[in-house]
């Protein structure tokens, strides 16, 4: 590279590191606020059940954000390019579907709060698999290495201590708790091994948009055969309760939720890679924690001990999270970067230079013109989600109101300054 290119690259370098930062962050606001509807139904179903009326809403959303953003014909051509990765992004759905379940399994048996930071342990799990199978920290810095281990750990850490701070001392143990902490475990094993086909992805220049596109068609079917395995077929009961469809719109609302964070958290694997991007995202446990506490009222009698460990376990996260912000890569490291690259690019019998350009195409290219069917598929998304608003109630639990709205401006704002990112990268 000649002396006067380097600035620019590393000036490139740079904002393709704030961009995954921001995104990175708004995906824990919004992760964070998923499980909130969720918490508004108690309707007796199956873990498999609810997993799947979740992963419904998901599969809506998911069609839903990726054809308003991008346009079916965009997003078919790029699957249609690299059409090995459509294997690695169902594999992807597949694991993602069956660690949600485990964690319906690990919530009714262990409860949220404990359940939450045993499966956030994925973000270890993913620096593992990044360092291992895609250079990543390789010839770091000792400090950026430093920021990024010690972030990490510091954010899984104040997972756990958030989480035990939601404990109750009079509350008692489930007989089931050592299947719900290997429920959770599962989870957390399964999700960081998930990012192994994103990072995949996304080092071969795939837009995440195209990838979440077949991502949910692995999810939704591996969900269905759960529940027509494990739930009696055609007689389980999901396809046979009456009553079921004022409760329908929380579990979807859940899943189109968790559908803006987790399209935030691919963009930041993909700028920042595992290692970086998926801790600052598990920063969702925060938000989390705000919400059962402020709009739920769950550390209403909490204790003064209680409140030393989240306010400490805030702090915590905070910390870690501006660590792995700072840690921007260096020059030697994105040189060891682009030699998993080129490895990816040897298996696969990619050109190169058409993988480099991919990856500096826009992101977000409203240029391109939509079709009618693109505009239909938006109708019936939006469609069924207004039908089932339309049936829902509102169950009868005490809501801080006011609370509750704060934290949506918070979580509109996190969307509009990813999205603010990522135009910026699409006018370079």
């Amino acid at each position: 590279m000649a002396s006067h290119d380097k600035p620019h690259a590393l000036e490139e370098a740079s904002r393709l590191h704030w961009a995954g930062v921001i995104c990175g962050l708004s995906a824990g606001v919004w992760l964070g606020a998923a499980e909130a509807p969720t918490k508004l139904v108690n309707a007796g179903l199956s873990p498999f059940a609810v997993s799947l009326c979740m992963v419904s809403g998901v599969f809506a959303a998911r069609w839903t954000v990726p054809t308003l953003l991008k346009g079916t014909t965009q997003v078919t051509k790029d699957l249609m390019r690299k059409k090995y990765l459509i294997l690695w992004a169902l594999l992807a759905g597949m694991l993602w579907a069956v660690a949600n379940t485990l964690t319906v399994f690990a919530i009714r048996d262990v409860g949220l709060t404990i359940a939450f930071p045993l499966w956030n342990t994925n973000s270890l799990i993913g620096l593992l698999w990044g360092r291992l199978l895609f250079g990543e920290l390789n010839n770091a810095s000792r400090s950026n290495i430093l920021k990024v281990v010690v972030g990490t750990i510091a954010i899984v850490s104040a997972a756990t201590l958030l989480g035990f701070s939601t404990m109750h001392a009079d509350g008692g143990h489930s007989p089931r708790a050592v299947q719900g902490i290997l429920a959770a475990l599962g989870a957390s094993l399964l999700w960081g091994t998930m990012y192994i086909p994103y990072r995949k992805a996304y080092i071969s220049g795939m837009n995440p948009l195209s990838f979440v596109t077949a991502f949910t068609f692995g999810e939704l079917g591996t969900v269905f055969a759960l529940v027509w395995y494990f739930d009696g077929g055609a007689q389980a009961p999901i396809f046979h309760k009456e009553g079921l469809s004022h409760l329908l719109f929380w579990l979807f609302l859940g899943g189109f939720v968790w559908v803006i964070g987790d399209i935030f958290q691919q963009f930041a694997t993909k700028y920042l890679g595992i290692g970086r991007g998926i801790p600052l995202s598990n920063t969702n446990q925060l938000w989390g924690l705000a919400w059962g506490a402020l709009v739920f009222g769950e550390l209403a009698n909490a204790t003064s001990s209680q409140r030393v460990m989240v306010i400490t376990g805030s702090l915590i996260m905070i910390g870690g999270a501006i660590a792995i912000s700072s840690a921007v890569a260096t020059q030697r490291e994105h040189i060891s970067m682009n030699d998993a690259l080129q490895r990816e690019c040897d298996r696969y019998d990619l050109d190169i230079s058409e993988v480099l350009r991919d990856y500096a195409t826009p992101e977000i290219d409203r240029t391109n013109p939509r079709n009618w069917w693109d505009y239909a598929i938006i109708a019936a998304a939006v469609g069924v989600f207004v039908y089932l608003g339309w049936k829902a109630r509102v169950p009868q639990l005490v809501m801080n109101l006011e609370w509750a709205g704060l934290l949506v401006c918070l979580m509109i704002a996190a969307a509009v300054g990813g999205l603010f990112a990522l135009r910026r990268l699409s006018k370079t």
